[in-house]
């Protein structure tokens, strides 16, 4: 689970939900809700927090990785954006900190290596998990581009959304933190 270079720099958008408005046209930001992980003038990079891949046994995930745990609780795997789709993130509660995890803000964290998924499977992770393939990333001034033109509205993050039971919910819920219901 190698990850990208994350810019340390904070701007405007870090830490902040992107919300797909609704009437961005039909493609893989569609009713995508997006946790700005960094946002400098290198770009921005962040993770889509309610694009469900699949479902099944942490076990067995974790097999993949060469690691062996009798953990069988159902784990949720999410599409984090459209580039990278070979690296992982993990977007966690507080209550671990391993080598590669990065602190958010109060109530999350970020761990892209090996060293989560070992707590993982010995039973010393986090309480709450959303387990990401890929990243959406933008170029310089791009993402600001795409917000000047309506594409995303800006909305407070919350934890409760970003590991909600309901993902196809959290669309909905964080356009009602925007200012604009449905």
């Amino acid at each position: 689970m190698r990850a990208p270079e994350i810019p340390s720099g904070r701007s405007d958008t870090s830490g902040q939900f992107l919300v797909a408005h609704p009437k961005m046209p039909a493609n893989i930001f569609a009713h995508s809700v997006i946790y700005v992980v960094s946002h400098n003038e290198g770009g921005a990079m962040g993770l889509i927090v309610n694009r469900l891949a699949g479902a099944g046994p942490l076990g067995k995930l974790l097999e993949a990785f060469g690691l062996h745990s009798k953990e069988q609780r159902e784990i949720k795997l999410f599409l984090g954006g459209p580039v990278g789709v070979g690296q992982g993130f993990v977007l966690h509660s507080d209550d671990y900190a391993g080598a590669s995890t990065r602190v958010l803000k109060k109530g999350l964290s970020l761990s892209t290596g090996p060293d989560i998924l070992d707590a993982l499977a010995q039973g010393r992770g986090p309480r709450q998990v959303r387990m990401l393939f890929g990243y959406a990333g933008w170029s310089p001034g791009q993402l600001d581009g795409e917000i000047a033109r309506g594409d995303w509205l800006l909305a407070p993050a919350d934890t409760a959304l970003i590991f909600s039971d309901q993902p196809d919910a959290v669309w909905e819920q964080a356009l009602k933190h925007a200012g604009l219901p449905l």
